[in-house]
C-alpha cells in the first residue's frame, strides 16, 4: 500500500474520474470566481482533470495548476480549453511555481491526500510564499465524524444488484488521524479494488497550519453556498488571507 503516498497514485483513477459520482463544480466555480480581482492570477493545487479549472477559465479567469498524476493531466489536456492552462507536473505540497497569485484553492478534500502533517504544513507554507499580500487561499474539506467507526473500523454496503455488489472497508488510525479505504466492486467481470488513504485535519489544526504559512482565517462556511459553519457541520469551505 506504499503507492498510496505517491503523487502519481491517482493515475489509476484518471480514466473514470469524470464519469463517477463527483460533485457538480458549478457552486465552487461561482464562489471562486467572485474572489478573483480583475486581471487576477489563480492557482489550483491538484488541478486533476480540470473539473473546476476549465469552467473557471471559461469565465475569463487566468488559471494555472499543479498536478501529480500524469494521467490526470493528460485528461485535462484533452478537454476543450484544457491544453491552454499552464500546469506544472509535480507534488502539490512543494508548490513549485512562481507567484504572486491573487487566489489559490484546493478542493474536494484533496489536502487530505498528503501523507502526513509535515507535508500538509509544507503546502500551507508554499502557498503563503506564492500568494500576493492580501491574496486568498480556499480549502474545501470534510470534518471527520469519529462516530462513523466501531473500534476504528467500518464496513458498508454501497450498492447491490442481482449480479454485482459494491462494498467499502475502512480502517481508522486515531494517532495518525488517517483513514485507509478499500472500495471493492464484484461483478461478472471480476473484482475491482479502489484503495485510498486520507490524513484528515480538524479545522483548528488547519488554522494553525495557515498561521505557520503566514495566513489567517478570514471566513469559514459550511459549503460553497456560504451557509454558516456550526458544530454539526460535516464539511467546510475555509478562506485564508495572506498577511
Amino acid at each position: 500500500m506504499t503507492g498510496l503516498n505517491d503523487p502519481a497514485f491517482f493515475d489509476r483513477y484518471a480514466h473514470e474520474y469524470d464519469v463517477r459520482d463527483n460533485p457538480d463544480p458549478t457552486a465552487a466555480v461561482e464562489f471562486l470566481a467572485a474572489l478573483v480581482p480583475d486581471g487576477g492570477r489563480v492557482l489550483e493545487l491538484a488541478i486533476g482533470t480540470g473539473r473546476v479549472a476549465v469552467p473557471l477559465a471559461r469565465r475569463g479567469v487566468a488559471v494555472e495548476g499543479i498536478e501529480g498524476s500524469p494521467a490526470m493531466l493528460e485528461r485535462l489536456r484533452a478537454k476543450p480549453g484544457g491544453a491552454d492552462l499552464p500546469v506544472v507536473l509535480g507534488d502539490m505540497a512543494d508548490v513549485a511555481v512562481d507567484g504572486p497569485y491573487d487566489l489559490a484553492y484546493l478542493v474536494f478534500n484533496t489536502l487530505f491526500n498528503l501523507p502526513d502533517q509535515d507535508r500538509q504544513v509544507d503546502l500551507f507554507q508554499g502557498v503563503g510564499r506564492v500568494l500576493a499580500p492580501g491574496g486568498l487561499f480556499v480549502v474545501e474539506a470534510f470534518v471527520q465524524d469519529l462516530r462513523d467507526f466501531d473500534r476504528d473500523q467500518r464496513v458498508a454496503t454501497r450498492r447491490i444488484t442481482e449480479d454485482s455488489v459494491q462494498m467499502e472497508f475502512l480502517q481508522h488510525d486515531p494517532v495518525a488521524q488517517a483513514v485507509t479505504y478499500q472500495r471493492v466492486s464484484i461483478d461478472a467481470g471480476g473484482t475491482t479494488l479502489r484503495p485510498l488513504r486520507l490524513r484528515y485535519c480538524w479545522p483548528a489544526e488547519l488554522d494553525l497550519m495557515a498561521r505557520l504559512g503566514g495566513l489567517r482565517l478570514r471566513h469559514r462556511w459550511n459549503g460553497w453556498d456560504r451557509a454558516p459553519f456550526t458544530a454539526d457541520s460535516r464539511q467546510h469551505v475555509s478562506v485564508y488571507e495572506r498577511v
